[in-house]
């Protein structure tokens, strides 16, 4: 089963680039135009298109353990 991946705009470009090059599935925030979002509503766009949020800001894991 492959895994899609969905960036926020915290992570790094060459991640997301290294990741693409090894074949993963990637879309990012910007790309999708949802990079404005809040931190809510981004994690509910990435649920709504079922992908794995990729993130490193460390807000997520407080919101993502009260999802």
């Amino acid at each position: 089963m492959a895994v899609a991946l969905y960036m926020d705009v915290h992570v790094p470009l060459p991640i997301t680039e290294g990741l693409r090059r090894r074949g993963i599935d990637v879309l990012t925030s910007h790309d999708d135009g949802a990079d404005q979002l809040p931190d809510e509503a981004l994690l509910a766009r990435a649920t709504e298109l079922g992908r794995i949020l990729f993130t490193q800001d460390i807000r997520f894991k407080a919101l993502a353990e009260a999802w």
